[in-house]
């Protein structure tokens, strides 16, 4: 079922008119008709004004049943410490390593190993 016919049997559901639906939202009963006519596609801002309007959850719009429909069992996001290369493990020693090592290097070894590091990354 599209968007707009949702809407209408909602609404014609809870017996109000495009009017009502008018005077609670501040939406023209015009673009109420196009909404439910489907010649346009309301934005999320407007689908909540209709739902608060129609007196139901936004998740009503979208899906018939009573209650919400179930989540998916969806893998957990890393977060940016997981995806951090070298914040745990293997990576980590090698940093912390890489570390002692440059703190020692003399200023102009330091100097070449970054100017060379640079044109590396500008290839």
């Amino acid at each position: 079922m599209i968007i707009g016919e949702r809407l209408r049997t909602l609404r014609e559901v809870k017996k109000l008119s495009q009017g009502d639906i008018e005077k609670r939202t501040g939406l023209l009963r015009c673009y109420i008709s196009r909404v439910e006519n489907g010649h346009t596609v309301p934005a999320i801002e407007t689908l909540e004004k209709m739902a608060r309007a129609l007196e139901v959850p936004l998740y009503q719009l979208f899906y018939d049943g009573e209650e919400p429909p179930e989540l998916p069992n969806l893998p957990k996001r890393k977060t940016a410490d997981d995806i951090a290369w070298g914040h745990s493990g293997k990576e980590a020693r090698f940093l912390s390593r890489l570390r002692r090592l440059l703190s020692r290097i003399d200023e102009g070894d330091r100097r070449l190993l970054l100017y060379m590091a640079q044109k590396m990354a500008n290839r």
